[in-house]
């Protein structure tokens, strides 16, 4: 009875050594399942603001993009008012050249007749 004794006196200090082991071995993993837990925590809060960012960027990018085209628009309505003054101007311009034209012609036919005055009244002066 008494080796039986020791025997299982060994047997349960081999059983009890086995069992810290595996205490230990459970302590380790909770250890690592808890450091990963706040690992996946911060993990996910960091893609939370991540996503959070983004939302952002995507709301000021289409912000700018509105702006953009308004100001596009802005653009293509003042180059057509710049194209029509243009016009305007290029008209003004060629009804100027007409008339200055015209002014020299006027001057040349007033020469014209001036000289012509002149020659009937030195005539009438002769006579």
């Amino acid at each position: 009875l008494q080796k039986e004794l020791l025997k299982c006196k060994q047997e349960a200090r081999n059983l009890q050594g086995i069992k810290d082991a595996l205490q230990q071995r459970l302590v380790q993993q909770d250890a690592s399942v808890l450091q990963l837990k706040q690992d996946l925590l911060r993990a996910n809060m960091d893609k939370e603001e991540l996503h959070n960012q983004n939302v952002d960027l995507q709301r000021k990018v289409e912000e700018r993009n509105r702006l953009l085209a308004e100001y596009k628009k802005e653009l293509g309505q003042k180059d057509r008012h710049l194209q029509q003054h243009q016009t305007k101007l290029d008209e003004m311009l060629r009804q100027l050249s007409e008339a200055s034209y015209q002014q020299v012609d006027l001057g040349w036919e007033l020469e014209h007749k001036e000289a012509l005055l002149a020659h009937c009244m030195k005539r009438e002066a002769e006579e």
